[in-house]
């Protein structure tokens, strides 16, 4: 178990994911927090309004391998839980060579600095953008199937993981998420996920557009059941060479049927009235997602416990929509 003599770094701190896993790790009372973040999502300030006090954060780059090599050396972190990257599907279309280097080489960076420094486990953030045009329910062992830069720099990223565990004997395991939602997702214009876009636009009385016809479905995980899930690969003495698991709650919701949840009416409703409209089809993406996660069962102990319509309501009250 973790104690109080343990440094534990968190990747990506300031972000979505990053700071749910430092408030989860927090609130364990058992080590030292720190995270490591260059903040670009934010302009390069720090959020204040997402930092745990209980918490330390240091500004770097993950592209800087002597200035993560220096916070290593200096934390020595036990556990490391990698988050920092780059997201989302069409920015890495039209800048594949940026998401190279960030979430390919920035995560060598990582490991190579973990190494050196003596971490035991790094847990690493993947994406069941991997498995592509695979038929569902996803399961860890089939081939994987990246349709963008995105999928394909995620997966470069579990490759790594599982060369430093063979190699150098370092602990490793990747966590494959499947659409993850809640508060402090960021909107970040067209590209946000669909339930952060639908529930930015729904509050500011502009149609959601909806992608496609709307039928494309998604499994949806809850922020705080993936940040439990990083605690648990933590601890979990059954993995640490290379394992890939995904991390997601095994059903599926159409793009329509969100938008109907955050509208709170029937699609036909909210077209009649232009809370919604279809705009064209993009490329690149997978028209179906669901995970098999009787791995994470078996190897962490996990099971999803947030429920989506839960979730969903508890968006609409932090957004304050009627």
């Amino acid at each position: 178990m973790f104690n109080k003599k343990n440094n534990v770094l968190v990747t990506g701190g300031a972000g979505f994911i990053g700071s749910h896993i430092i408030d989860l790790l927090v609130g364990e009372n058992k080590y030292n927090v720190c995270s490591l973040d260059n903040y670009a999502t934010f302009d390069g300030e720090a959020p204040k309004d997402r930092m745990n006090k209980s918490a330390k954060y240091l500004k770097c780059d993950i592209r800087d391998f002597g200035g993560i090599s220096e916070i290593f050396k200096k934390l020595r972190p036990k556990y490391v839980f990698h988050t920092a990257a780059l997201a989302r599907i069409q920015p890495s279309i039209k800048n594949p060579h940026l998401y190279l280097e960030v979430n390919s080489l920035g995560t060598l960076n990582l490991l190579k600095a973990a190494r050196e420094s003596g971490t035991k486990r790094v847990i690493y953030s993947a994406s069941s953008s991997a498995y592509g045009k695979n038929k569902i329910p996803y399961k860890e062992s089939m081939t994987p199937d990246p349709l963008n830069p995105y999928a394909k720099t995620k997966l470069d990223g579990e490759q790594w993981m599982r060369i430093f565990s063979e190699l150098h004997g370092l602990e490793t395991a990747s966590l494959r998420y499947f659409n993850v939602y809640g508060p402090r997702n960021t909107y970040a214009g067209p590209y946000t996920t669909v339930i952060t876009r639908f529930l930015h636009l729904f509050r500011h009385k502009a149609p959601m557009t909806i992608v496609g016809d709307g039928k494309q479905t998604r499994d949806y995980t809850h922020v705080t059941d993936v940040a439990r899930a990083n605690y648990l690969a933590a601890l979990s003495k059954k993995i640490g060479n290379g394992e890939v698991i995904n991390i997601g709650c095994g059903e599926r919701h159409s793009v329509n049927k969100i938008a109907e949840l955050v509208g709170g009416k029937k699609l036909k409703a909210l077209l009649a009235n232009g809370s919604a409209k279809f705009v064209p089809a993009r490329p690149g993406e997978a028209e179906h997602t669901l995970a098999d996660h009787s791995s994470a069962k078996k190897l962490l102990g996990w099971s999803p416990q947030v429920k989506f319509s839960d979730g969903i309501s508890e968006l609409r009250k932090f957004y304050k929509l009627p």
